[in-house]
């Protein structure tokens, strides 16, 4: 190799680096907080440094972390939260799909690689990047497991955090349930979402108290879910009849 065409590759290589993460840097910004606060509440619930790395690394979806967490610390069956969690990321695989399109082609060891690292956030910014051009399957992936080092080391350092905060300091106790109803109230856009998480409450609490166990987690959600689409459907229906 000359050394004309040394300089080639390692710029074009540095450059694939520099862009993915200069994308990525927002994303890794806003998982720090994010990814402390479930390593804290994680190390709460029993589960120290080593446990919520491996959960991070194995898992690698934030909320269905919190999400399993809730649910450890509450006593619920290996059964429900991953039935649970199986429910809340089932849009990875519409994400997979829609990015299958400017993938097409690519060989499988990649696309192995490649989704492990799909997230609401990387999902986003790449397909953006994706439809304006000039954006390749290697900066997406810089995206993918730059977020993903983030995330992971963000919440090993907030389980050891946690391990300096006597349970029930600060109210802390009361941080996971909190954590919740703010990531629902952002999602409060108009009155079929008022009524999907009203639905879905309401469900819960008839469901928990006429049938035993911890099913009425996930079926809560998919009758709240199916109810919310339906409500939608209909209101999107009249607005069309009436213009």
């Amino acid at each position: 190799m000359t050394s004309t065409q040394y300089n080639q590759t390692h710029e074009g290589r540095s450059g694939v680096l520099r862009d993915g993460l200069a994308a990525a840097w927002p994303i890794c910004l806003g998982y720090f907080p994010i990814g402390m606060a479930l390593g804290v509440l994680g190390q709460q619930a029993g589960l120290g440094p080593a446990w919520i790395g491996l959960m991070s690394v194995l898992v690698f979806a934030g909320s269905a972390q919190f999400i399993a967490v809730a649910m450890l610390d509450g006593g619920a069956s290996a059964t429900a939260i991953i039935l649970t969690t199986l429910v809340v990321n089932f849009r990875h695989f519409l994400m997979s799909s829609a990015l299958a399109i400017p993938l097409r082609g690519v060989r499988r060891s990649f696309l192995i690689l490649f989704a492990y690292g799909i997230t609401d956030e990387s999902f986003g910014v790449n397909m953006t990047r994706f439809r304006a051009g000039n954006w390749d399957r290697w900066r997406a992936l810089v995206v993918h497991h730059a977020a993903n080092s983030t995330w992971i080391l963000a919440t090993i350092l907030g389980s050891l955090v946690g391990s300096l905060i006597p349970p029930g300091a600060f109210g802390i106790d009361f941080a996971l349930p909190g954590m919740f109803i703010a990531l629902l109230v952002l999602q409060l856009h108009g009155r079929a979402y008022v009524f999907t998480g009203g639905l879905a409450a309401g469900l819960a609490v008839i469901w928990k108290l006429l049938i035993p166990g911890d099913s009425y987690i996930v079926g809560a959600a998919i009758l709240a879910a199916t109810g919310g689409y339906l409500v939608r459907r209909r209101v999107r229906r009249q607005r069309e009849a009436k213009g």
